[in-house]
């Protein structure tokens, strides 16, 4: 009896000082459902603030860099076109010659190198912040790696006013910074994995994780709005911005139900309809949360699914992550009506692609939740993206309206299972029925995903540093190569969920309930 005594007097214990402040000021304690809303606008800040800081780097690229390696052409700050040599002659004292060591002539291939410095160690991290997420208290772990990343982001700035040329100083805080990030993905996961069970967590998660576009809309228009003032407060503010909101994390982040106190009533009342569900997802009593050990690493890589959905994430990402560091910095080079615009209007313009992977992370939850099967939704828009990149390279140059048409679309079917694996895929998985019901596996899971493919996206931004100076066609090719592959590697999962939906007629009126069905599918 003194042992159950002392449960609820530990659960207050863990509860965060802003929800303590909450449950004072109301009077009583929150809700099951206003829980879930703290944990969906906590967590999506978070990412949100990662991104924003992540972004800054493509935005400042063209800074850093400005000689164009087609033409010869250096891009001001303080226009929006620049239309003859001899017109960029007359301003560009505005920006200088750029940012030594960056300035040279292979200043692109060192900013390739510093991307992926910084997604090397962020792949290489993710692996052991999954690993120590499911053994730490999240709410810390993740407060940490925020506040880490901020004070990183934030000396990388200090090198434009301490008048630092080093390329190793530049190298050693991206990669420090890199190692912070790996800490934010697996945990934000993890969490929303605790708090949301699988029915609609492809839509749930597909709205939730608009958190990477919004956080790449954001650290876009910031970078580019602050150029003006010196690139190195575009590393600043974000900085300073995601240290902010970690603080807020340490303050409001109920990272499970149980360390919380929360009940579920609505489960209780609805636990006859949902037995067999409920035996996968991650929502579980506090007894069975003391019994848990938290999966190792090899058996987690042994889950059905994992192998092939973190295989595809791996050429998924490497799309992805080339735009991300480089699509700014490849507008900024390509004559649009025969025209090239200045960085900050590169920078803003760039944000089309964010917005269109919103729309299409959405979608892409969406569809999936209603088809049941996520294989067959991640292939089919990796797939559509290869005409996509295709015909942005070609003809995204004939006018502004074309280019942030195709590039919207790009961004739709680039992010879409992108998304989708990322956050409803890791959690199904994380929950797998082969871990009868132990919750210790989503940060582990999350990580091996991300984690794989973060080495992609690692390896998309260097090559594209290199071969970007020779010609962008070859770049967009091996995007559009990645994303066939990416589609390709699903085949087996796709068939198998092809032929469970063939198979579903025979089926029916048998009582198997759709997570059964899709760890069913996953098994192959």
């Amino acid at each position: 009896m003194d042992s159950l005594g002392e449960l609820p007097a530990l659960r207050n214990h863990s509860k965060p000082l802003g929800i303590r402040f909450l449950e004072y000021i109301k009077k009583g304690k929150l809700s099951y459902r206003t829980h879930q809303a703290i944990v969906l606008i906590v967590t999506f800040l978070a990412y949100t603030s990662y991104h924003a800081s992540r972004k800054t780097t493509s935005i400042v690229k063209s800074a850093l860099d400005p000689q164009s390696p087609d033409i010869g052409l250096k891009f001001p700050w303080r226009i929006t076109y620049l239309s003859s040599p001899a017109e960029n002659k007359r301003v560009s004292w505005v920006l200088g010659d750029g940012w030594a060591p960056f300035n040279r002539s292979d200043g692109s291939a060192l900013l390739g190198e510093l991307d992926v410095a910084f997604l090397a160690i962020y792949a290489f991290g993710m692996y052991f912040s999954g690993h120590l997420g499911d053994r730490m208290n999240l709410r810390i772990f993740l407060t940490v790696g925020m506040v880490g990343t901020g004070l990183f982001t934030s000396l990388f700035g200090v090198g434009y006013w301490s008048n630092i040329h080093s390329f190793y100083y530049y190298l050693t805080v991206q990669m420090i910074a890199g190692l912070f990030q790996s800490t934010g993905w697996p945990s934000v996961v993890a969490v929303a994995g605790n708090w949301f069970g699988k029915k609609k967590r492809g839509l749930i998660m597909g709205i939730w994780n608009a958190h990477t576009s919004v956080g790449n809309i954001t650290g876009s228009l910031i970078a580019a709005a602050l150029l003006s003032y010196g690139w190195g407060w575009s590393f600043v503010v974000p900085g300073l911005l995601i240290a902010f909101i970690g603080l807020s994390v340490f303050l409001f982040l109920p990272v499970s139900p149980e360390l919380v106190g929360a009940d579920r009533e609505e489960e209780k009342v609805d636990s006859h309809r949902k037995n067999r569900e409920e035996a996968t997802e991650p929502l579980l009593g506090s007894d069975n949360e003391i019994k848990e050990k938290a999966v190792g690493f090899i058996e987690a890589w042994q889950i059905p699914g994992v192998a092939p959905f973190a295989l595809c994430l791996f050429f998924a990402k490497l799309v992805a992550y080339t735009f991300l560091y480089w699509l700014p910095y490849y507008i900024c080079h390509t004559a649009i009506e025969g025209k090239y615009l200045s960085s900050e209007t590169a920078g803003n313009l760039s944000t089309f692609f964010d917005v269109g992977g919103v729309l299409g992370g959405i979608l892409a939850g969406h569809v999936s939740d209603q088809l049941d099967a996520r294989a067959i939704t991640a292939a089919t828009f990796m797939c559509c993206a290869i005409p996509a990149l295709y015909f942005y390279r070609t003809y995204g140059h004939i006018s502004l309206a074309m280019n942030i048409a195709l590039m919207f679309i790009c961004g739709m079917f680039v992010n879409g299972p992108y998304a989708l694996i990322t956050t409803a895929v890791s959690a199904d998985l994380g929950t797998h029925s082969s871990l009868k019901g132990n919750s210790k596996a989503l940060a582990t899971v999350t990580a091996i995903i991300d984690g794989t493919g973060s080495v992609g996206a690692a390896i998309g931004p260097l090559v594209t540093g290199y071969i970007s100076t020779k010609s962008w066609s070859a770049v967009f090719n091996m995007l559009m190569g990645a994303a066939l592959v990416a589609g390709l590697l699903l085949t087996r999962l796709v068939v198998a969920e092809v032929a469970a939906r063939v198979s579903e007629p025979r089926h029916q009126g048998q009582g198997g309930s759709q997570s059964t069905s899709r760890d069913a599918e996953l098994d192959v």
